[in-house]
């Protein structure tokens, strides 16, 4: 069976990265998919592990020369998922796990319809900000912009087949993982589907 490609998404402060990183440790078969991006590092973030950090001008050489599935602009630096492996890993029945903003996702979710499309939630509007604000990185005006753009971000998340309220990592992390179970068992995803026959 081919691989499941895995698209979380959410606003910034949701914990995608915390809850992607547990999700990652309990599922073995389960790859990360590192983007490449244009900002800085943050402290303690490493080229390779948590994005390949490049410039803006590598960054608009990689578009000319098709190497990524999707890209976009936020905040006023690119983020792009690079195309190198993904496929491969796939076809290996292996799943992928890409961890990207909404923009992105809906892109993916043109060119691979089936994916499996996850949207992370805040349990409210007010702990989101806590959790923004705990980060010590925004002033703020930039705190007003994200928590803007995070209300329009969740209606975006309509738009994904499922929706997860991160109140404890342990929790989103068993739900993800029960969606995950639930998809492989689709008829749909099924290669061989002769065993349904005996019903006829």
């Amino acid at each position: 069976m081919r691989g499941l490609l895995i698209v979380v998404s959410g606003a910034s402060g949701t914990g995608k990265g915390t809850v992607c990183k547990k999700l990652l440790s309990e599922l073995p078969n389960v790859h990360y998919s590192i983007s490449a991006t244009t900002r800085q590092p943050r402290q303690g973030e490493v080229d390779g592990r948590e994005y390949y950090f490049i410039s803006e001008d590598e960054f608009k050489r990689w578009i000319a020369d098709g190497k990524f599935l999707e890209y976009a602009e936020v905040y006023g630096n690119f983020y792009g998922t690079p195309l190198t492996k993904i496929e491969e890993r796939l076809n290996r029945g292996e799943d992928v796990l890409l961890e990207i903003d909404v923009q992105g996702a809906l892109n993916v979710k043109r060119k691979c319809p089936d994916g499996v499309y996850i949207f992370l939630l805040p349990p409210s509007l007010d702990e989101l900000k806590c959790r923004i604000e705990g980060r010590g990185s925004e002033t703020p005006d930039s705190l007003k912009r994200r928590l803007q753009a995070a209300v329009a971000e969740i209606q975006i998340g309509r738009e994904y087949d499922y929706a997860v309220v991160n109140d404890t990592v342990d929790k989103a992390v068993a739900q993800i993982e029960a969606i995950l179970v639930a998809e492989r068992c689709r008829v749909a995803r099924s290669a061989d589907k002769s065993n349904l026959e005996v019903f006829k």
